[in-house]
C-alpha cells in the first residue's frame, strides 16, 4: 500500500498522511511530532522546497558526472 502510493498510485489520506510527515520529518531532521503540529500548507509548501532541491542537487551531480565523462574520468 505504502509502496503503491510512493510510486504515484492513488492512496488513501492516512498513507499519503504518513508519507508526508516521513518525509519532511526526515528532511528537516526534526521528530513527526513537530510536523503534525505545523500547518497543513506550510508542510505542503516545505515539502516542495525540499523536493526542488533535491532536483537541482540531482541535475547538477549529472552534469558533474557528464563532464567527468567527457573529460576522460571514469575511463577504464
Amino acid at each position: 500500500m505504502i509502496r503503491d502510493a510512493l510510486k504515484g498510485k492513488k492512496a488513501d489520506p492516512k498513507t499519503v498522511s504518513l508519507i508526508m510527515v516521513y518525509s519532511l520529518s526526515s528532511a528537516l531532521s526534526i521528530s513527526p511530532l513537530e510536523v503534525y503540529k505545523m500547518p497543513v500548507e506550510l508542510v505542503k509548501d516545505l515539502l516542495s522546497v525540499h523536493s526542488s532541491i533535491e532536483k537541482m542537487k540531482m541535475e547538477e551531480m549529472e552534469k558533474a558526472e557528464n563532464k567527468a565523462k567527457g573529460a576522460g574520468y571514469g575511463r577504464r
